[in-house]
């Protein structure tokens, strides 16, 4: 609500109704989407839920602002929106001047529109980019055109921070009170849902016994 552009000019009322509007309705699928493909890939590779597990033993009665500052459940969020971005697509940009994108020539008024998910399965920038590792985030910083989730420049999206904070504490309830299992022998794969990209559906996630946080926490350094 203080944010000011670049005349210094505040917002003004019906641009912030804009911007809460946006919050709320498009981050309610999206996170839920980003949320099930954490849980998925936590529960499908052992060695990631235990090192999150020993991540989330290290805070005192889950404190949420201390959770929001873990950085395997940080990294385990970032490179869940990294194999599988919930959007895969930017918004279009159109090319004021003739413009040279990696040897190849666009005219202006070019529509062009990023994609976020070729962008994030470069083995240039993520050997191998097929596997979830979400330690790639703890060796290395990408840059803001590298990792582009919630897109990039001044054009990302306004819901990054409340998305990202949203998902670690949802991820640190979910795993501190509940035992959970991968059911079945579905296959679970990416299916579009409009512009986004989510899990497909089926029962496949299971919670086998409910717990308290101390009970986890004596579990683990048992």
């Amino acid at each position: 609500m203080s944010a000011t552009d670049e005349n210094g000019e505040l917002m003004s009322d019906e641009e912030l109704r804009d911007e809460l509007l946006t919050l709320l309705v498009a981050g309610h699928e999206t996170t839920a989407s980003a949320l099930t493909w954490a849980l998925y890939w936590i529960h499908y590779l052992p060695e990631v839920k235990s090192k999150l597990m020993d991540d989330l033993a290290t805070v005192e009665n889950l404190d949420f602002s201390a959770v929001a500052k873990l950085p395997y459940l940080n990294a385990v969020c970032q490179e869940t929106l990294r194999i599988f971005p919930i959007a895969m697509l930017t918004f279009f940009r159109i090319a004021n001047t003739p413009i040279n994108i990696m040897g190849q020539e666009f005219e202006s008024d070019t529509l062009l529109s990023p994609c976020i998910y070729l962008t994030h399965h470069r083995p240039d920038l993520y050997p191998e980019p097929k596997q979830f590792k979400p330690k790639r985030f703890l060796e290395r910083q990408f840059s803001k055109s590298e990792y582009i989730p919630f897109g990039g420049s001044n054009r990302r999206c306004i819901g990054m921070a409340f998305a990202l904070y949203e998902m670690k504490l949802v991820l640190a309830t979910v795993m501190s009170r509940y035992s959970l299992a991968i059911s079945g022998n579905q296959t679970v794969k990416p299916v579009r849902r409009g512009m986004t990209l989510a899990p497909s559906g089926g029962k496949w996630l299971v919670a086998t016994q409910r717990h308290t946080f101390k009970e986890l926490v004596s579990s683990l350094k048992s």
